[in-house]
Protein backbone atom coordinates (compact mmCIF):
# COMPACT_ATOMS: atom_id res chain seq x y z
CA UNK A 1 0.00 0.00 0.00
CA UNK A 2 1.36 3.47 -0.95
CA UNK A 3 2.21 5.49 1.93
CA UNK A 4 0.01 8.87 1.76
CA UNK A 5 -0.25 11.52 5.02
CA UNK A 6 -3.48 10.21 6.65
CA UNK A 7 -6.00 11.62 8.76
CA UNK A 8 -7.30 9.50 11.67
CA UNK A 9 -10.35 11.99 11.66
CA UNK A 10 -11.26 11.46 8.48
CA UNK A 11 -13.55 8.89 7.21
CA UNK A 12 -14.84 7.65 3.42
CA UNK A 13 -18.69 6.25 3.38
CA UNK A 14 -19.46 4.35 0.90
CA UNK A 15 -22.63 5.58 -0.09
CA UNK A 16 -25.38 3.29 -1.91
CA UNK A 17 -28.14 5.34 -0.96
CA UNK A 18 -29.97 3.01 0.98
CA UNK A 19 -30.68 3.27 4.57
CA UNK A 20 -27.73 1.73 5.90
CA UNK A 21 -24.80 3.38 4.75
CA UNK A 22 -26.91 6.37 4.81
CA UNK A 23 -27.15 6.37 8.74
CA UNK A 24 -23.61 5.02 9.02
CA UNK A 25 -22.09 8.27 7.48
CA UNK A 26 -24.96 10.11 9.50
CA UNK A 27 -23.46 8.11 13.07
CA UNK A 28 -19.76 8.73 11.87
CA UNK A 29 -20.35 12.82 11.58
CA UNK A 30 -22.11 12.75 14.86
CA UNK A 31 -19.33 11.39 16.26
CA UNK A 32 -17.16 13.59 15.29
CA UNK A 33 -15.44 12.44 12.19
CA UNK A 34 -14.58 14.32 9.17
CA UNK A 35 -17.01 12.37 6.58
CA UNK A 36 -16.65 12.05 2.58
CA UNK A 37 -19.81 10.12 0.80
CA UNK A 38 -18.76 7.99 -2.16
CA UNK A 39 -21.02 6.32 -4.38
CA UNK A 40 -19.20 3.38 -6.38
CA UNK A 41 -20.55 2.91 -9.83
CA UNK A 42 -20.43 -0.69 -9.74
CA UNK A 43 -22.19 -2.52 -12.99
CA UNK A 44 -24.54 -1.67 -15.77
CA UNK A 45 -26.27 -4.15 -18.02
CA UNK A 46 -27.29 -2.26 -21.09
CA UNK A 47 -29.59 -5.31 -22.42
CA UNK A 48 -31.76 -4.66 -19.08
CA UNK A 49 -34.65 -1.67 -19.16
CA UNK A 50 -33.00 1.36 -17.10
CA UNK A 51 -36.28 1.03 -15.32
CA UNK A 52 -34.79 -2.28 -13.78
CA UNK A 53 -31.87 -0.36 -12.45
CA UNK A 54 -33.78 2.78 -11.45
CA UNK A 55 -35.42 1.62 -8.07
CA UNK A 56 -34.71 -0.62 -5.62
CA UNK A 57 -31.23 -2.21 -7.48
CA UNK A 58 -29.06 -1.83 -4.41
CA UNK A 59 -25.76 -0.16 -4.73
CA UNK A 60 -26.00 -0.72 -8.76
CA UNK A 61 -28.97 1.00 -9.43
CA UNK A 62 -28.99 4.55 -11.07
CA UNK A 63 -31.53 6.19 -8.78
CA UNK A 64 -28.93 5.26 -5.96
CA UNK A 65 -26.42 7.65 -6.66
CA UNK A 66 -29.22 10.39 -6.64
CA UNK A 67 -30.00 9.29 -3.51
CA UNK A 68 -26.84 9.22 -2.13
CA UNK A 69 -26.04 12.97 -3.21
CA UNK A 70 -29.90 14.14 -1.69
CA UNK A 71 -28.36 12.86 2.03
CA UNK A 72 -25.02 13.73 1.73
CA UNK A 73 -26.27 17.21 1.08
CA UNK A 74 -28.74 16.68 4.06
CA UNK A 75 -25.97 15.57 6.49
CA UNK A 76 -23.96 17.65 5.54
CA UNK A 77 -20.27 16.31 3.81
CA UNK A 78 -19.01 16.12 0.29
CA UNK A 79 -20.12 13.97 -2.25
CA UNK A 80 -18.33 11.79 -4.83
CA UNK A 81 -19.47 9.45 -7.53
CA UNK A 82 -16.28 7.36 -8.87
CA UNK A 83 -16.23 5.06 -11.36
CA UNK A 84 -15.37 1.47 -10.17
CA UNK A 85 -16.53 -0.39 -13.50
CA UNK A 86 -13.34 -2.11 -14.45
CA UNK A 87 -12.28 -3.34 -10.68
CA UNK A 88 -15.73 -4.67 -10.29
CA UNK A 89 -15.71 -6.47 -13.39
CA UNK A 90 -12.02 -8.34 -13.14
CA UNK A 91 -12.68 -9.26 -9.67
CA UNK A 92 -16.61 -9.68 -9.30
CA UNK A 93 -18.29 -10.54 -12.32
CA UNK A 94 -15.49 -12.61 -14.35
CA UNK A 95 -15.12 -14.51 -10.80
CA UNK A 96 -19.00 -15.21 -10.79
CA UNK A 97 -19.60 -15.72 -14.47
CA UNK A 98 -15.97 -18.66 -14.04
CA UNK A 99 -17.12 -19.96 -11.24
CA UNK A 100 -20.26 -21.05 -12.62
CA UNK A 101 -18.46 -22.09 -15.87
CA UNK A 102 -16.89 -24.72 -13.19
CA UNK A 103 -19.82 -25.79 -11.96
CA UNK A 104 -19.62 -24.21 -8.65
CA UNK A 105 -21.75 -21.47 -7.07
CA UNK A 106 -20.16 -18.27 -6.58
CA UNK A 107 -20.99 -15.45 -3.54
CA UNK A 108 -20.26 -12.19 -5.19
CA UNK A 109 -20.70 -9.73 -2.29
CA UNK A 110 -18.39 -11.80 -0.64
CA UNK A 111 -15.50 -10.87 -3.51
CA UNK A 112 -17.25 -7.46 -3.72
CA UNK A 113 -16.04 -7.04 -0.25
CA UNK A 114 -12.75 -8.00 -0.31
CA UNK A 115 -11.71 -5.98 -3.61
CA UNK A 116 -13.97 -3.35 -4.11
CA UNK A 117 -15.08 -1.98 -0.74
CA UNK A 118 -12.29 -2.95 1.14
CA UNK A 119 -9.42 -2.80 -1.19
CA UNK A 120 -9.82 -0.35 -4.26
CA UNK A 121 -12.33 2.02 -2.10
CA UNK A 122 -9.68 1.82 0.91
CA UNK A 123 -6.88 2.97 -1.59
CA UNK A 124 -9.46 6.13 -3.01
CA UNK A 125 -9.68 6.88 1.19
CA UNK A 126 -6.30 7.19 1.35
CA UNK A 127 -5.50 9.09 -1.64
CA UNK A 128 -7.99 11.18 -0.18
CA UNK A 129 -6.08 11.44 2.78
CA UNK A 130 -8.85 9.13 5.34
CA UNK A 131 -7.28 6.72 7.32
CA UNK A 132 -10.71 5.34 7.38
CA UNK A 133 -13.61 3.27 4.95
CA UNK A 134 -16.81 2.70 6.50
CA UNK A 135 -19.71 0.92 5.46
CA UNK A 136 -23.79 -0.06 6.47
CA UNK A 137 -22.80 -3.56 7.41
CA UNK A 138 -24.04 -5.42 10.69
CA UNK A 139 -20.97 -5.94 12.21
CA UNK A 140 -18.64 -4.83 15.27
CA UNK A 141 -15.02 -4.37 14.66
CA UNK A 142 -12.63 -3.54 17.33
CA UNK A 143 -9.02 -3.88 18.48
CA UNK A 144 -7.79 -6.68 21.19
CA UNK A 145 -5.18 -5.08 23.59
CA UNK A 146 -4.11 -8.67 24.64
CA UNK A 147 -3.41 -10.32 21.20
CA UNK A 148 -3.06 -6.92 19.57
CA UNK A 149 -5.24 -8.09 16.97
CA UNK A 150 -8.36 -6.36 15.26
CA UNK A 151 -10.85 -8.86 16.31
CA UNK A 152 -14.62 -9.26 14.35
CA UNK A 153 -17.98 -9.96 16.02
CA UNK A 154 -21.35 -10.33 14.94
CA UNK A 155 -23.49 -7.63 15.49
CA UNK A 156 -26.55 -7.06 18.13
CA UNK A 157 -28.87 -7.02 15.47
CA UNK A 158 -28.00 -10.30 15.43
CA UNK A 159 -30.91 -11.26 12.81
CA UNK A 160 -29.38 -8.65 10.28
CA UNK A 161 -25.61 -9.74 11.07
CA UNK A 162 -23.15 -9.84 8.22
CA UNK A 163 -20.25 -10.93 9.73
CA UNK A 164 -20.66 -14.02 7.41
CA UNK A 165 -19.57 -11.98 4.16
CA UNK A 166 -16.28 -10.23 5.86
CA UNK A 167 -14.82 -13.27 6.65
CA UNK A 168 -11.80 -12.57 4.92
CA UNK A 169 -10.70 -9.68 5.50
CA UNK A 170 -7.02 -9.12 6.64
CA UNK A 171 -5.29 -7.15 9.58
CA UNK A 172 -4.30 -4.78 7.34
CA UNK A 173 -7.53 -3.79 6.42
CA UNK A 174 -9.46 -4.14 9.85
CA UNK A 175 -7.56 -1.55 11.39
CA UNK A 176 -8.59 1.22 8.29
CA UNK A 177 -12.33 0.03 8.40
CA UNK A 178 -15.25 1.22 10.70
CA UNK A 179 -18.43 -0.44 10.67
CA UNK A 180 -20.92 2.06 13.17
CA UNK A 181 -24.34 -0.04 12.81
CA UNK A 182 -22.99 -3.36 14.63
CA UNK A 183 -24.01 -2.02 17.98
CA UNK A 184 -27.59 -1.56 16.81
CA UNK A 185 -30.15 -3.61 18.35
CA UNK A 186 -32.29 -3.50 15.26
CA UNK A 187 -32.55 -2.50 11.66
CA UNK A 188 -35.91 -0.99 12.77
CA UNK A 189 -33.45 1.60 15.26
CA UNK A 190 -31.76 2.01 12.02
CA UNK A 191 -34.88 3.11 10.16
CA UNK A 192 -36.04 5.11 12.48
CA UNK A 193 -32.47 7.92 12.48
CA UNK A 194 -32.75 7.77 8.78
CA UNK A 195 -36.80 8.77 9.07
CA UNK A 196 -35.02 11.95 11.16
CA UNK A 197 -33.74 13.70 8.09
CA UNK A 198 -35.04 11.61 5.13
CA UNK A 199 -38.11 9.88 5.20
CA UNK A 200 -37.66 8.89 1.14
CA UNK A 201 -34.66 6.71 2.60
CA UNK A 202 -35.69 5.50 5.66
CA UNK A 203 -38.39 3.73 3.79
CA UNK A 204 -36.35 2.01 1.11
CA UNK A 205 -36.77 -1.78 1.11
CA UNK A 206 -33.18 -4.11 1.86
CA UNK A 207 -31.54 -5.03 -1.36
CA UNK A 208 -32.08 -8.44 -2.08
CA UNK A 209 -30.09 -11.00 -3.94
CA UNK A 210 -27.20 -10.21 -6.25
CA UNK A 211 -27.40 -6.38 -7.17
CA UNK A 212 -26.11 -6.52 -10.89
CA UNK A 213 -28.49 -9.00 -11.57
CA UNK A 214 -31.62 -7.04 -10.72
CA UNK A 215 -34.02 -8.92 -12.81
CA UNK A 216 -32.58 -12.26 -10.76
CA UNK A 217 -32.05 -14.30 -13.80
CA UNK A 218 -28.62 -14.61 -13.52
CA UNK A 219 -28.67 -17.67 -16.12
CA UNK A 220 -29.56 -14.82 -18.93
CA UNK A 221 -26.75 -12.85 -17.60
CA UNK A 222 -24.14 -15.40 -17.84
CA UNK A 223 -25.36 -15.76 -21.45
CA UNK A 224 -25.06 -12.06 -22.48
CA UNK A 225 -21.90 -11.27 -20.74
CA UNK A 226 -20.11 -14.93 -21.25
CA UNK A 227 -19.50 -17.50 -23.85
CA UNK A 228 -21.45 -19.87 -21.63
CA UNK A 229 -23.77 -21.87 -23.61
CA UNK A 230 -26.90 -23.95 -22.50
CA UNK A 231 -25.11 -27.28 -23.98
CA UNK A 232 -27.04 -30.50 -22.86
CA UNK A 233 -25.79 -33.60 -20.80
CA UNK A 234 -26.93 -36.12 -18.42
CA UNK A 235 -28.35 -36.42 -15.01
CA UNK A 236 -26.61 -39.64 -13.64
CA UNK A 237 -27.00 -41.09 -10.15
CA UNK A 238 -24.37 -41.65 -7.96
CA UNK A 239 -23.29 -45.13 -9.28
CA UNK A 240 -23.04 -43.01 -12.98
CA UNK A 241 -25.98 -44.96 -14.24
CA UNK A 242 -28.03 -42.35 -16.62
CA UNK A 243 -31.31 -40.65 -15.26
CA UNK A 244 -32.20 -38.35 -18.39
CA UNK A 245 -31.03 -35.35 -19.71
CA UNK A 246 -30.67 -31.91 -18.25
CA UNK A 247 -30.31 -28.50 -19.96
CA UNK A 248 -26.82 -26.90 -19.22
CA UNK A 249 -24.97 -26.90 -15.92
CA UNK A 250 -25.28 -23.48 -15.26
CA UNK A 251 -29.18 -24.01 -14.49
CA UNK A 252 -28.23 -26.00 -11.34
CA UNK A 253 -26.58 -25.51 -8.15
CA UNK A 254 -25.97 -28.42 -5.49
CA UNK A 255 -29.18 -28.66 -3.06
CA UNK A 256 -31.77 -27.99 -6.05
CA UNK A 257 -34.70 -29.57 -6.16
CA UNK A 258 -37.59 -28.01 -8.11
CA UNK A 259 -37.02 -27.05 -11.53
CA UNK A 260 -34.78 -29.63 -12.73
CA UNK A 261 -36.91 -30.16 -16.27
CA UNK A 262 -37.55 -33.55 -15.42
CA UNK A 263 -39.82 -35.59 -12.84
CA UNK A 264 -38.38 -39.03 -11.17
CA UNK A 265 -41.78 -40.39 -9.45
CA UNK A 266 -39.82 -39.51 -6.09
CA UNK A 267 -37.77 -36.10 -5.34
CA UNK A 268 -34.91 -35.52 -6.19
CA UNK A 269 -31.96 -33.73 -5.72
CA UNK A 270 -28.82 -32.66 -6.93
CA UNK A 271 -26.33 -33.74 -4.93
CA UNK A 272 -23.19 -32.58 -7.03
CA UNK A 273 -22.05 -30.61 -10.72
CA UNK A 274 -19.29 -31.89 -12.82
CA UNK A 275 -18.23 -29.47 -15.32
CA UNK A 276 -15.87 -31.62 -16.65
CA UNK A 277 -18.00 -34.04 -17.82
CA UNK A 278 -21.20 -32.06 -18.22
CA UNK A 279 -22.78 -34.15 -15.68
CA UNK A 280 -25.28 -33.08 -12.80
CA UNK A 281 -25.83 -35.70 -10.01
CA UNK A 282 -28.87 -36.56 -8.53
CA UNK A 283 -29.68 -38.50 -5.45
CA UNK A 284 -32.73 -38.55 -2.98
CA UNK A 285 -32.99 -36.56 0.15
CA UNK A 286 -30.23 -38.37 2.34
CA UNK A 287 -27.52 -37.92 -0.56
CA UNK A 288 -27.61 -34.34 0.17
CA UNK A 289 -26.15 -34.49 3.72
CA UNK A 290 -22.54 -34.27 4.43
CA UNK A 291 -20.74 -34.63 7.78
CA UNK A 292 -17.46 -32.73 5.85
CA UNK A 293 -16.05 -30.50 3.53
CA UNK A 294 -12.59 -29.00 2.06
CA UNK A 295 -11.81 -25.75 1.99
CA UNK A 296 -9.59 -23.27 0.54
CA UNK A 297 -8.58 -19.98 -0.01
CA UNK A 298 -8.86 -19.97 4.16
CA UNK A 299 -8.61 -16.69 5.76
CA UNK A 300 -7.90 -16.64 9.81
CA UNK A 301 -8.91 -13.07 12.14
CA UNK A 302 -8.85 -15.02 15.36
CA UNK A 303 -4.89 -15.88 14.60
CA UNK A 304 -2.82 -15.87 12.05
CA UNK A 305 -2.60 -19.74 11.28
CA UNK A 306 -4.53 -23.11 12.12
CA UNK A 307 -2.01 -24.76 14.14
CA UNK A 308 -4.20 -27.84 14.59
CA UNK A 309 -7.69 -29.36 15.46
CA UNK A 310 -9.91 -26.53 16.83
CA UNK A 311 -13.16 -26.49 17.65
CA UNK A 312 -15.69 -24.27 16.72
CA UNK A 313 -19.09 -23.31 14.45
CA UNK A 314 -19.54 -23.20 11.31
CA UNK A 315 -22.18 -21.42 8.64
CA UNK A 316 -22.08 -23.11 5.29
CA UNK A 317 -24.31 -20.44 3.94
CA UNK A 318 -25.77 -16.52 4.77
CA UNK A 319 -28.93 -18.19 6.29
CA UNK A 320 -27.96 -21.25 7.90
CA UNK A 321 -27.59 -21.31 11.93
CA UNK A 322 -24.14 -22.15 12.89
CA UNK A 323 -23.38 -25.66 13.41
CA UNK A 324 -20.65 -27.41 15.87
CA UNK A 325 -17.28 -28.89 14.10
CA UNK A 326 -13.64 -29.42 14.57
CA UNK A 327 -10.88 -27.84 11.58
CA UNK A 328 -8.09 -29.33 11.00
CA UNK A 329 -4.83 -28.08 9.02
CA UNK A 330 -4.21 -29.32 6.11
CA UNK A 331 -1.25 -28.12 3.43
CA UNK A 332 -1.65 -25.34 1.29
CA UNK A 333 -4.28 -23.23 3.06
CA UNK A 334 -6.78 -25.34 3.00
CA UNK A 335 -8.86 -26.70 5.95
CA UNK A 336 -10.70 -29.88 6.41
CA UNK A 337 -13.98 -29.52 8.26
CA UNK A 338 -15.69 -32.25 10.05
CA UNK A 339 -19.42 -31.38 11.49
CA UNK A 340 -20.75 -32.96 14.77
CA UNK A 341 -23.99 -33.59 12.52
CA UNK A 342 -24.22 -33.85 8.67
CA UNK A 343 -25.39 -30.62 6.99
CA UNK A 344 -27.40 -30.17 4.35
CA UNK A 345 -26.36 -29.59 0.42
CA UNK A 346 -22.71 -28.35 1.36
CA UNK A 347 -22.17 -25.83 -2.16
CA UNK A 348 -18.47 -25.78 -4.13
CA UNK A 349 -17.90 -21.88 -4.45
CA UNK A 350 -20.15 -20.54 -1.42
CA UNK A 351 -17.99 -19.48 1.84
CA UNK A 352 -17.87 -21.76 5.07
CA UNK A 353 -17.65 -18.92 7.86
CA UNK A 354 -16.24 -19.75 11.49
CA UNK A 355 -17.39 -18.68 14.96
CA UNK A 356 -15.94 -19.00 18.00
CA UNK A 357 -19.56 -17.75 20.07
CA UNK A 358 -19.91 -14.66 18.82
CA UNK A 359 -16.52 -13.58 17.51
CA UNK A 360 -15.85 -14.30 13.78
CA UNK A 361 -13.12 -16.95 13.83
CA UNK A 362 -12.39 -16.86 9.98
CA UNK A 363 -13.89 -18.84 6.54
CA UNK A 364 -13.20 -20.28 2.94
CA UNK A 365 -14.03 -21.19 0.15
CA UNK A 366 -16.18 -24.50 0.15
CA UNK A 367 -13.80 -26.75 -2.61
Amino acid sequence: MNHYNLDKNKVVVGMSGGVDSTVAAYQLKAMGYEVIGVNMRLWQDDFLSESHFMNDGGCCSLSSVEDARRVCMQIGIPFYALDFKTVFKETVVDYFIDEYKHGRTPNPCIACNKYVKFDALLEKAHQLGAYYVATGHYAKIYHDDLTDRYLVEQSNAILKDQTYAIYNLTQDQLKHILMPLGEFESKEAVRQIASRFDVQISEKSDSQEICFIPDQDYVGFLKRNSDIEDKQGNFIDSEGNVLGTHLGIVNFTVGQRKGLGVTFGKPMYVVAIDADQNQVVLGEGDAVFSDHLIADKVNFILFDQLEGPYACEAKIRYSAKPAKCTLYPLPNNEVKVVFDMPQRAITPGQAVVFYEGKKLVGGGTIK
